[in-house]
């Protein structure tokens, strides 16, 4: 019995984690806000912020989540249906956009999404490649291109001067060095985005717990009631009379006088399928399947509900649960149904 509790709350946790992190991607990917996040720090790298001594990168979470997806000022460069010339102009002076350079020598992994790019990802070796074609395209190569950088105020003369040093002006070891340089850079940039998206998480599990009405710890009473009848029942299919009392207790509760008609519905629903009953809207399913499903406005109820201290206990060990993921849910869902990933090979 308490095995199937533990796994019916999982599955609930489960579901629910992928709703959350599904509205998080949904919003993420309408807005382009990991694309609009990575040329951020690309142009405070390549070009030095805006020109105004402020910076693209966001620093604050309301800034990731206000003022990135509507602001007029997107950070990305308009998109090219064209691939990248094969011909590479060396670096102007005084004054040039290095991000949009950059994007000329990436175009090949652009996909059309818009007016803007799309690219929210880019290959470690890909960038070190493009900044090898830019070097090739300066008189005196690497050393010729840190110097136009250096001339034009780009952040990136230092980061390039420093590995170019470190690789002792070989280039072989200088392009081994950029990869590594953006690799890490990509990681702390990664985290900083993460440490944003936690709070944007929290929200939304914060918000689908109180709209769906999800008390974990009402829940699992439901959860043990129903295991306990269901047991009940099993024990007089066996021939026991012990559950005897549960099943009239629970048809007298549900109205129904005959006790197959009471089993069957019971059984056709179980507490699993119970779990949004208490939302803002639910929806009914008829058991004869000939009907269309109905919605039903609970608005009174659920508010009632809502403003009921008695909830708030499972109301925060649900957001608290929805926090750790769908993925933790589902590898404990894994372990407890002794359930084995696909092997390869």
């Amino acid at each position: 019995m308490y095995i199937d509790l533990a796994i019916g709350l999982v599955l609930a946790f489960l579901f629910l984690s992928l709703m959350v992190s599904g509205a998080n991607e949904a919003l993420v990917r309408l807005f382009g806000i990991r694309s609009k996040f990575l040329w951020a720090y690309l142009r405070d790298t390549l070009d030095g912020g805006r020109g105004d001594g402020r910076s693209w990168v966001p620093a604050k979470v309301t800034d990731v989540f206000a003022r990135l997806p509507f602001s007029g000022a997107d950070p990305r460069p308009r998109h090219e249906a064209e691939p990248a010339p094969p011909v590479v102009e060396p670096v102007p002076a005084p004054r040039v956009d290095m991000t949009e350079r950059l994007y000329e020598r990436l175009r090949e992994i652009d996909h059309p999404k818009g007016a803007r790019t799309s690219i929210s990802d880019i290959p470690p070796e890909r960038f070190s490649g493009a900044v090898m074609e830019l070097v090739a395209a300066e008189e005196g190569g690497v050393e010729g291109l840190l110097a136009k950088l250096e001339a034009i105020g780009s952040p990136l003369a230092g980061h390039l001067r420093g590995v170019w040093e470190s690789a002792q002006r070989d280039l072989g070891r200088f392009r081994k060095g950029v990869e590594s340089w953006f690799d890490g850079e990509m990681e702390r940039l990664s985290g900083l985005y993460r440490r944003y998206v936690k709070w944007v998480i929290f929200a939304l599990a914060l918000a689908l717990t109180l709209v769906f009405g999800m008390d974990s710890l009402e829940y699992g009473k439901t959860l043990l009631r129903d295991n306990a009848y269901r047991a009940g029942v099993a024990a007089i299919a066996g021939g026991g009379g012990e559950g005897l009392a549960a099943l009239r207790e629970k048809c007298a509760v549900s109205g129904t006088a005959e006790p197959y008609d009471c089993v069957t519905e019971a059984f056709s629903s179980p507490a699993l399928v119970k779990i949004f009953d208490h939302s803002l809207v639910s929806v009914t399913i008829p058991p004869d399947g000939e009907r269309d499903p109905s919605f039903n406005w609970n608005g009174a109820s659920w508010w009632d509900r809502l403003i009921s201290p008695g909830h708030w206990p499972g109301y925060l060990i649900t957001v608290v649960a929805l926090l750790f993921g769908a993925s933790f849910w589902w590898d404990v869902l894994r372990r407890l149904t002794g359930l084995r990933g696909r092997r390869s090979g």
